[in-house]
């Protein structure tokens, strides 16, 4: 005659060999079957694309800084510092630039650049510079005309 066992209870011993992650109450560290199963993230795909993207930037550099990651990497540290600055110094040398040109056509006139200026600040004249230098080249009788409002205001 066959007897029927009741059926056996886990304990808490048991579901940690199963794969529970607590016994007792207490973390402990297992091994996963599926951390076992896992590949690795081999990082060489994503270093060569971060490479390739930086040295898009350096086309045109002299000697090793156009195909030498690490020096490429520093010449364009120093490369895009140079070109914010010189997005600024670009915007003075303009100004001078129509300073001077307005200054030499002024001068024509019998007149002098500051005198200009405050003549046209009083008569309510709100043309930049880089127009008027424009307009004393291009419009010299336009130009003319606009010095005679400056001049009525001194």
């Amino acid at each position: 005659m066959t007897t029927i066992e009741p059926k056996k209870q886990e304990t808490k011993c048991e579901k940690a060999e199963n794969g529970c992650l607590f016994l007792d109450g207490r973390r402990k560290k297992l091994k996963s079957f599926f951390l076992n199963l896992m590949v690795r993230v081999k990082r060489g795909k994503i270093a060569k694309k971060r490479r390739k993207h930086l040295l898009k930037y350096v086309k045109g550099f002299r000697w090793g800084r156009k195909s030498k990651y690490r020096q490429a990497k520093e010449a364009l540290l120093h490369a895009w510092s140079h070109s914010f600055r010189g997005r600024k110094e670009k915007k003075r040398n303009y100004r001078r630039l129509w300073q001077t040109q307005i200054s030499a056509a002024v001068k024509e006139k019998g007149l002098s650049y500051s005198r200009f200026i405050f003549g046209l600040k009083k008569a309510g004249i709100e043309i930049n510079r880089k127009i008027l230098a424009q307009l004393s080249q291009k419009e010299p009788h336009l130009f003319e005309k606009i010095v005679q409002k400056a001049k009525e205001q001194i």
